[in-house]
């Protein structure tokens, strides 16, 4: 059985109310969903396994050349399939942070170097372990789980060091569709000059989409995006996926309204948590990252209440916890249950 180094396990804890994981608080739209349904009358046949419709409305959503697109079985499959496909000998990841990375690197007997933040911050120490032996490193703006945006003078001195140092850069930005003018923030405007960055993203946070699975990447390195297609199964994006992918990119409004509701149900959130005494840090993603009691986790589930315990990010220890940002009706449950076990 898998191990579970995730939230989201509402399966071993049913009728709870799940703050573990932070998917748009607005739920599935019902276009996505019907989309989905809809293409269940065609799945006696394989998928597109060019997921050709899909791509051209990516293309056109994120403004890139289709030649630089690849869409996997969530984020997760690409950042497993890059790794194979690179076969780095020695990669950095920083500590903490979303934990996919380091399984992958594992899994392809990678060498793994743990850079650690300066209260739980990427800071310039970064640089002394970007040696010229580096082959890849992991970077997640903003970070999982603290939320935290990186200081975008350091992420373009990154970039530049990576690029001199022969280093691949792989920048996770999944959670970039919930901070504030979060494009600014994107290294996308740098893809095609720039054969050695991989941008991650997916649709499983943006639309609400996590039990479908299906993620994509941005790169220029044409050739990179056809090695991971060949340690990838083929047919590895179903049809409901694809249809629902292309269904979900019409959602405009739905993800600018998604967006105003996180900014004031965030910080509607944090002063709450901070009246009840918990250390809650700055994020600014849409999720909140802060410390509590270390059997915080136990006494929510009691009451019904699912939060994750980030106790296992290598980095962290006992009492670091996050929760989602759902809506205000949600949000209350979860604040009047804090009240309850603080």
């Amino acid at each position: 059985m898998k191990e579970q180094i995730h939230g989201g396990d509402i399966y071993r804890h049913p009728q709870v109310l799940d703050f573990s994981s932070n998917i748009n608080p607005l739920g599935t739209p019902e276009s996505v969903i019907d989309a989905a349904a809809e293409s269940l009358k065609r799945i006696a046949n394989y998928p597109d396994i060019a997921y050709t419709e899909l791509k051209r409305a990516l293309a056109a959503y994120e403004q890139q050349p289709e030649s630089f697109l690849i869409c996997g079985n969530g984020a997760a499959e690409l950042i497993f399939s890059l790794v194979l496909a690179l076969r780095p000998a020695r990669a950095v990841v920083p500590a903490p942070t979303f934990a996919e990375y380091r399984q992958a690197l594992k899994a392809a007997g990678c060498q793994i170097i743990t850079c650690p933040m300066e209260q739980l911050r990427l800071g310039e120490n970064i640089f002394s372990f970007l040696t010229k032996d580096t082959d890849l490193l992991f970077l997640c703006n903003p970070n999982n789980p603290t939320g935290f945006l990186m200081e975008p003078d350091l992420l373009n001195r990154i970039v530049n060091h990576c690029r001199k140092q022969n280093i691949f850069l792989v920048v996770d930005e999944c959670f970039l569709d919930f901070v504030e003018e979060g494009e600014r923030y994107s290294l996308k405007p740098l893809i095609g000059e720039n054969h050695g960055l991989f941008l991650l993203k997916a649709f499983t946070k943006r639309y609400a989409m996590a039990g479908i699975r299906l993620g994509y990447g941005i790169c220029s390195n044409e050739k990179l995006l056809q090695d991971m297609g060949g340690v990838t199964q083929p047919w590895n994006v179903s049809i409901p996926a694809q249809a629902a992918g292309v269904a979900a990119l019409k959602e405009k409004d739905y993800v600018n309204r998604a967006k105003k509701i996180v900014r004031e149900e965030r910080a509607f959130l944090k002063e709450e948590m901070r009246r009840l005494g918990l250390t809650v840090y700055d994020s600014l993603a849409n999720y909140i990252f802060f410390q509590g009691p270390e059997d915080l986790y136990e006494r929510c589930l009691k009451e019904g209440i699912l939060i994750r315990d980030c106790g296992n990010y290598p980095g962290l220890g006992k009492g670091y916890f996050r929760t989602a940002v759902k809506m205000h009706s949600e949000n209350l449950q979860l604040i009047a249950a804090l009240e309850r076990v603080l």
